[in-house]
């Protein structure tokens, strides 16, 4: 078994939340407890072996552990998996929160706790498979197993307006897959009926095919990052849904988004980066610099948070367009800080929840004096949303700077707007919430921290510090994927400079 497992790992990472689901239905929906209990122990080992992959994974930029089988062979489509730096940090990344996210919402979720479970099982199997498919049609299979059990975490134990965020969500996401399925079934044609992501990034693709290929990839990605204009669902999805479908949304799935960029619009399509890069760049910046002015009206603790993940994921986006070295590495990790900060805070904003049963911010006032714990840890969880030296999300929001300075200095100097803004209507929120004079009699008896969740934030609020001071050893990973992406996405660059001299 052991040496299956060995030869097997990245499937078994994979498919293991599968076979804890099928378990799962097994268990008589009365046993409340131990369908938690064997859902949380999946999720665990699964854990150790992405973490046993990561420790192992020698960071050469080429694609590791990798498996190919047959599979529909008639039709060129083959079981193909395997990772780099950026594909396993991400596998990591899926394995380190979806334990956190069933020991959150112990005692939130109490109704149909076995179908919840399940579905959170089987949607721990498509993010962490989405990272890992080099086959586009087994990539598409698993886009699209995530998005049913997301669309039933909002609109069953969803808030009050559950059912309108969970057919947003579906809808927004279907529009984009439906022309990204398109483009898969065209570019397998035109590549001789391969399916097969090396295979694609060989052979290349005609000037006009790169455009409306990269059109139609770009869509749907651009959905689930979500870019500017095509954000609104985001905040309505974050709001309505519980807390565990909130962290998982926001730690992973829309980082399945960004890596789409990574893996697939960009390498595939070089020409085409060419001419939508601008374009990308300047819904990066409109992204961090007018989500931050929305957040900072939001009268909705949770909405406000929403708004800050769309900014923060505009930073990744101007990342990766920048097209410069330290700038995607920077956002590479800013993928993986952006999930552990804003994570972390939507697991304390539905802490406080569980206890007043309200997201309004004028609802607080001043419970620092009753729950100093819990307001500590927000505190420092803000602190790490910002930026603050010496804390993980500083490293990557530095890097992605620092590089796009060199190759897009004005997109980067109104980027740094951002910045201060983050810190302003983060700050002042807490302010608002915490501090100042108890107004509100229902904010006097408020119970702090349990064990239970203090167990939930402290492997984050750990990570937090371990990249904020240390993160030489997580770049080191990844810096070779990252060269080999820039290199696949400027493929054109020398051609066209040598074009235009002629």
């Amino acid at each position: 078994m052991m040496h299956w497992i060995q030869t097997h790992l990245l499937t078994t990472i994979i498919f293991l939340p599968l076979v804890g689901a099928v378990i799962t239905i097994a268990i008589p929906s009365r046993f409340r407890d131990a369908i938690r209990m064997v859902s949380l122990v999946t999720t665990i080992v699964v854990f150790v072996l992405a973490w046993k992959a990561w420790t192992a994974l020698t960071g050469t930029g080429e694609f590791e552990f990798s498996e190919l089988l047959p599979w529909i062979p008639s039709v060129g489509v083959s079981y193909h998996v395997g990772v780099d730096g950026v594909g396993m940090i991400l596998m990591f990344l899926s394995a380190f929160i979806t334990p956190l996210a069933i020991l959150g919402s112990w005692q939130e979720i109490d109704r149909r706790v076995k179908a919840f479970h399940v579905f959170i099982l089987i949607l721990e199997t498509g993010m962490l498979g989405v990272f890992a498919a080099l086959d586009l049609f087994l990539f598409y299979i698993f886009w699209e197993v995530v998005l049913i059990p997301m669309y039933f975490m909002i609109g069953i134990w969803g808030s009050s307006q559950r059912i309108r965020a969970a057919m947003k969500f579906v809808l927004y996401t279907m529009a984009g897959s439906v022309l990204m399925l398109a483009a898969i079934l065209y570019g397998a044609w035109a590549t001789g009926g391969s399916f097969d992501l090396l295979t694609w990034y060989s052979k290349g693709f005609g000037p006009v095919e790169q455009l409306w290929l990269f059109a139609a990839f770009a869509l749907a990605f651009a959905i689930k990052v979500p870019v500017f204009p095509l954000h609104t669902w985001l905040p309505d999805a974050h709001t309505e849904a519980p807390t565990a479908g909130s962290v998982i949304l926001a730690a992973v799935l829309l980082k399945m988004g960004t890596y789409g960029f990574y893996r697939f619009a960009m390498p595939l399509f070089p020409l085409a980066v060419v001419k939508f890069a601008p374009l990308f760049l300047a819904l990066g910046v409109i992204g961090i610099t007018g989500s931050a002015l929305v957040a900072m009206v939001q009268p909705d603790l949770k909405r406000l948070i929403a708004y800050s993940s769309v900014a923060h994921l505009g930073f990744v986006m101007i990342g990766l367009f920048a097209l410069e070295p330290h700038a995607a590495a920077g956002a590479v990790l800013q993928m993986v800080n952006h999930g552990i900060s804003t994570g972390a805070l939507f697991f304390l904003v539905g802490m406080i929840y569980a206890r007043r049963h309200t997201r309004q911010i004028s609802d607080y006032g001043g419970i620092a004096r009753t729950v100093p714990i819990t307001t500590a840890v927000f505190l420092f969880v803000t602190m790490s949303s910002v930026g603050l030296p010496g804390l993980n999300n500083f490293v990557g929001e530095f890097l992605i700077l620092l590089g796009t300075f060199q190759t897009k200095t004005t997109h980067a100097a109104i980027a740094v707007i951002g910045v201060v803004l983050a810190a302003l209507y983060m700050l002042w929120a807490v302010q608002r919430v915490f501090f100042g004079k108890i107004t509100i009699e229902e904010n006097r008896g408020l119970r702090d921290l349990t064990l239970r969740e203090a167990v939930v934030l402290i492997p984050l609020l750990i990570m937090m510090v371990v990249i904020g001071i240390a993160p030489k050893p997580w770049l080191a990973k990844i810096e070779r994927s990252t060269e080999n992406f820039l290199a696949l996405s400027k493929r054109v660059e020398m051609n066209v400079s040598h074009h235009d001299a002629h």
